[in-house]
């Protein structure tokens, strides 16, 4: 007790500098640890880097989060990036945000494979069969979790609803109401911005933890000056790495391939994830299942469901479509299709996150070096008020997959129903965590078809 009452008397000291060792072990520990999506993965990082280890202080976290909130991509794999780069450089950065995937690539990369090689196993297609009810309840939960921070208004409900309407009645491309939504955000914000005013964010409240290797008043080093020169020479990297790859698979297999068409497809698909991973799904879904025909909406359940139980960001899901679309494709032929999966779901994740390594390394200095307050809320309100929709749009799609008994035709599978309902209650009634939910969920479909 005097330990600590003398500690709280004296001023606490800045930590010792961290080095790039220091900092890949953390990384790396929390590429392992970073379950609970976007909002339990920033909290992870908070609690250990601004309460913790006072690497950053909570301004500056803030500051950083509130940029990578607005841009294309999963915030928190950015976040990552943007502190080790702050803290690194460049390598920094690049360590932070790879090793924020690639647990979960390698992860996922298994269950992929034990899923398409092993899925008809009884015990597999038992547990998948009661995770899938537990997925159409995660899914309703994060459109009521980011419904309830956007539609603060009847305009943004009319948003919501119209984005609603527009992809599950006519299919309309996820794309177009992305930007018909950004449109109507950036004009409505001109003429009554009482409309658009953003909602509560990952959290508000600021703390004071002591002083941090990065404090509030820390002079931004050099390698986050920003100028032209610089911004221009990392935009030029960044899509001559792009145009390297793209022209490699090209001259290797051809424009019509499925690695090229990957590649082209989860390029679009990185620059239209405003509103996180639950957002840009059914943009996966209409190109991968419904156009390209990489896997069928089945699979596409199962592997949403095998993500949800993996560390990293949810978009991460992309990993398990490419695998699926390269062993389905077989473009090695039928005795290498590992061989062709591995390389698919690579592509698929390289392709993927290159575009948030650009964006931070491009925009980063710009926000260090204003520390301004950025113009884009009124036009990110309306773009995450019409992904509302869009997710809603999305759990019904999966409940009607979900629900209907395999192998009966139109009959109702009353038994994922009800576990549907009791994930659900589990989640919003009593708060009870995303992997627990799955792994009873899991237990209890392999045990009911056991028994059944």
């Amino acid at each position: 007790m005097d330990t600590i009452g003398n500690q709280s008397t004296q001023p606490l000291l800045a930590p010792e500098p961290v080095t790039l060792v220091q900092a890949f072990v953390y990384w790396l520990k929390l590429g392992f640890i970073s379950f609970g999506g976007p909002a339990g993965q920033i909290a992870i990082m908070h609690h250990d880097l601004v309460e913790k280890k006072r690497w950053i202080s909570e301004r500056r976290f803030l500051h950083a989060l509130n940029y990578c909130m607005v841009l294309p991509g999963p915030e928190a794999q950015q976040l990552a990036t943007y502190i080790g780069w702050l803290m690194h450089r460049t390598w920094g950065g690049i360590v932070a945000g790879g090793l924020f995937v690639l647990p979960s690539f390698f992860i996922l990369l298994a269950l992929a494979w034990i899923y398409m090689a092993y899925g008809a196993v009884p015990a597999v297609a038992g547990a998948l069969y009661g995770i899938k009810p537990a997925v159409v309840a995660i899914v309703l939960s994060a459109c009521y979790r980011i419904g309830s921070r956007t539609l603060k208004n009847g305009l943004l409900w009319a948003i919501c609803t119209l984005a609603f309407v527009a992809i599950f009645i006519f299919h309309l491309p996820f794309p177009a109401i992305v930007l018909a939504a950004g449109a109507i955000g950036y004009f409505g914000g001109r003429i009554a911005p009482q409309h658009f005013r953003a909602g509560g964010g990952h959290g508000a409240s600021r703390k004071d933890f002591g002083p941090a290797l990065i404090d509030d008043d820390t002079l931004t080093p050099t390698h986050a000056l920003f100028s032209w020169a610089r911004l221009v020479r990392i935009l030029i990297v960044g899509v001559g790495i792009w145009l390297a790859v793209m022209a490699l698979l090209i001259a290797h297999y051809g424009w019509d391939s499925a690695f090229t068409q990957m590649g082209w497809f989860f390029t679009k698909a990185a620059l239209l994830t405003f509103g996180g991973a639950y957002a840009v799904l059914p943009y996966v879904y209409q190109g991968a299942v419904e156009h390209y025909h990489w896997l069928t909406a089945t699979q596409m359940i199962d592997g949403l469901a095998l993500g949800e139980t993996t560390p990293g960001p949810l978009i991460m899901v992309i990993t398990f479509v490419g695998f699926v679309g390269g062993w389905s494709q077989q473009v090695f032929g039928a005795d290498a299709v590992f061989a062709t999966a591995f390389i698919a779901a690579t592509v698929a994740t390289f392709f993927t996150f290159l575009p948030s390594f650009v964006f931070i390394f491009m925009g980063g200095p710009f926000i260090e070096t204003t520390h301004g307050n950025l113009k884009l809320t009124a036009p990110l309100t309306a773009i995450t008020a019409a992904v509302v929709g869009v997710i809603a749009s999305l759990a019904l799609f999966f409940a009607y997959h979900v629900f209907r008994a395999a192998g009966f035709g139109n009959a109702v599978d009353w038994f994922s129903i009800a576990l549907a309902t009791a994930a659900a209650l589990a989640i919003f009634r009593f708060k009870v965590g995303v992997i627990a939910v799955i792994l009873s969920c899991g237990f209890l479909g392999l045990a009911w078809r056991l028994v059944a």
